[in-house]
């Protein structure tokens, strides 16, 4: 028998259609080594493209054709990987005879994916019975073989993976900080989820200030120890901003330089991960290795923008890059922010909408006496005022970035009706 980690209470297959909502919420693989032995170049394709995808970029994807023939073949005298998928174009009998070869080669703890063209519950129960972790009904799409081979490393009585949300300006100075300060505070007080900030601007971040926190430590503790990140160490640096909102704070010194690989931070992102159902990333104004893959890994992307042409430009260009990066993602969101400064040409919310061919998914408009009385006093737009317009706004994004279908209409009308439609998707 295939050795592997198989409950024998699996579920009756299903062809789960592609995903076509953002709601769907699908945990990273971690690092672990698959190897695909395909028969038709179809599947080939998918797989490739799976092995590309965000949630598989830290495992290792080796494809090759010859199906379940050309694995016997390979690990007669080879060690098996932790994943083996195996695309059989035969009919039962063949499939359970060439996996009976093959289980006399499998090392234990390897679990194994196949691929067939029969719809037939009595071959699934068999294959089930031989150990296979998972069978799907060919063709597969991409998000077929993503969320297989994902949710082998996910129990089903583990902790839900934590959600990440990532907000970016599209220039500096934009406010796009105060933003995903707000959006984190409606996610902990309003949607009662815990949630965390972590302030990614080591130098000059300000969510220790608008949070009017001052705590020892933060994230700078643990970017900068990186061999000591467990979900222990990395729960000791947070400080508490309320019952359910925890603060990952920057030190804003300038006492030494902040340079990092793009890798720096993934293990502190898998630790947040782990223990927070949401993960709300403040994310600087700048565009280097770590940046970038934060972005492109997050689950969610809010582009924070104000209505001039060099914002236009920089959105248009994130959105064009991420929508590329992330093919089996939904697009990111943008916002415009400080809409409507007294003298100042603006670009019109439609044309940035039909520049970057999509709705903003909300538009504040320029109040600064309300947002400069809650960045002085180190508090959150609702606890300034929490009847305003802009407090209903941040409950409606924190929803969206969430993937909360219940949608209350915002009372002023400067949310884009889209909101609502994108919620419902």
């Amino acid at each position: 028998m295939i050795r592997t980690a198989l409950q024998t209470n699996t579920p009756e297959p299903e062809t789960p259609p592609e995903a076509t909502s953002h709601d769907e919420h699908i945990a990273p693989a971690p690092r672990v080594s698959i190897q695909a032995f395909c028969d038709t170049v179809e599947t080939a394709a998918a797989i490739q493209s799976a092995g590309e995808d965000r949630r598989l970029a830290k495992a290792h994807v080796k494809i090759q054709m010859g199906g379940i023939t050309a694995a016997i073949e390979a690990y007669r005298g080879s060690p098996t990987p932790n994943v083996i998928m195996l695309e059989a174009e035969g009919r039962g009998e063949g499939i359970l005879a060439g996996l009976d070869t093959l289980a006399e080669f499998c090392d234990a703890g390897t679990r194994v994916i196949v691929v067939g063209r029969t719809n037939d519950v009595m071959l699934y129960r068999e294959l089930v019975r031989r150990g296979v972790s998972d069978y799907m009904i060919s063709p597969v799409g991409t998000l077929d073989v993503v969320r297989s081979i994902c949710g082998l490393f996910s129990a089903p009585d583990a902790k839900p993976v934590g959600r990440v949300i990532a907000v970016v300006g599209a220039k500096g100075g934009v406010g796009a900080s105060t933003v995903a300060h707000n959006i984190a505070w409606a996610v902990a007080r309003d949607l009662a989820l815990d949630s965390v900030v972590t302030d990614l601007d080591l130098a000059f971040g300000t969510a220790g200030l608008d949070y009017n926190q001052d705590p020892p430590q933060g994230i700078a503790d643990a970017v900068f120890s990186p061999d000591r990140i467990d979900t222990a160490f990395i729960d000791r640096l947070l400080s508490k901003c309320s019952d359910h909102l925890s603060l990952l704070a920057a030190p804003a010194t300038l006492e030494r330089a902040y340079d990092f690989g793009a890798e720096a931070f993934d293990s502190i992102y898998d630790a947040l991960r782990a223990t927070m159902p949401c993960v709300v990333l403040d994310v600087p104004h700048q565009w280097n290795g770590w940046t970038q893959r934060t972005l492109v890994s997050a689950d969610d992307i809010l582009i924070v923008a104000t209505p001039d042409l060099a914002n236009l430009r920089n959105a248009k260009n994130l959105f064009d890059y991420l929508r590329t990066a992330r093919l089996n993602d939904h697009r990111p969101f943008y916002m415009l922010n400080q809409v409507g400064i007294p003298k100042k040409p603006e670009i019109k919310p439609a044309d940035f909408a039909k520049a970057l061919e999509d709705q903003p998914v909300a538009v504040i408009p320029f109040e600064p006496q309300l947002f400069g009385a809650a960045a002085n006093n180190g508090q959150m737009i609702a606890e300034v005022s929490a009847s305003h317009r802009n407090t209903e706004t941040f409950i409606q994004l924190a929803k969206l970035l969430t993937g909360r279908s219940e949608v209350k209409k915002a009372k002023s009308g400067l949310l884009t009706p889209l909101l609502g439609k994108l919620l419902k998707k």
